[in-house]
């Protein structure tokens, strides 16, 4: 299955690029590079890559900036993307779930540790996306005056259009799948990441509040030290 994948390598440093692509690419992965934020949209559009890894400093237009504009892209709606970086700092991990993304892979990397990790990033898209059709039989869900499109990533406030990060359209079409039930921390990283997936504690709360900013705070309500919950 892994030859069928699409992986871009997003990096300035040309031996970073080299040392990852030659490790997937045994892998059987098809793999391509970029070497800067523009270069990579551009190539990300053609290819429509499963999984883009990013690093975070780069120069003229660094990775934050970079998946803001991917996640802008309806192509890429299904596209995991995970920052490769060697900073650990929390405001820089809270900068980038903000971004759109959906893991980070810490420099520097041992091999079998990357290849561990990306097959786990893919699985789990793989995952949510027969998750997505077992939910429903309808790609369509309707609470109030929040409609959530399943097929097109798209929810609809009040009649405004909106395509929202896989992660943040994930964690809302759990929420709202069943209204008034309380979804522990556990069940949605669960749901949402997947068991393999290592994110930081403070990665719900930023894609809870990234959602509330769009639909608007009444609609998911926090039980301290318990979880979230959709109300109409």
């Amino acid at each position: 299955m892994s030859e069928e994948k699409r992986i871009l390598l997003v990096d300035d440093e040309v031996d970073i690029l080299e040392f990852i692509s030659y490790n997937l690419e045994k892998e059987g992965y098809k793999v391509y590079t970029a070497q800067n934020g523009k270069d990579a949209i551009k190539i990300a559009d053609k290819k429509v890559p499963d999984l883009i890894v990013l690093d975070v400093m780069m120069p003229e237009m660094d990775g934050i900036v970079t998946c803001e504009e991917l996640r802008k892209n309806p192509k890429l709606r299904s596209t995991v993307i995970a920052f490769l970086t060697a900073r650990g700092e929390d405001y820089s991990q809270i900068a980038g779930f903000e971004a759109g993304a959906d893991d980070y892979i810490t420099k520097p990397i041992r091999p079998k540790v990357l290849i561990s990790r990306v097959k786990a990033l893919l699985k789990r898209a793989v995952n949510a996306d027969e998750a997505s059709v077992e939910v429903s039989n309808s790609n369509i869900i309707t609470i109030g005056n929040i409609s959530i499109d399943r097929e097109r990533y798209m929810i609809t406030v009040e009649g405004e259009e909106m395509i929202l990060p896989r992660k943040e359209f994930e964690l809302l079409s759990l929420l709202a799948s069943k209204p008034g039930k309380v979804f522990t921390r556990e069940e949605i990283y669960s749901s949402v990441w997947g068991e393999q997936v290592i994110v930081g504690d403070r990665t719900i709360d930023v894609h809870i509040r990234k959602l509330r900013e769009k639909i608007g705070d009444k609609h998911i309500k926090t039980l301290k030290g318990i979880g979230y919950k959709f109300v109409d």
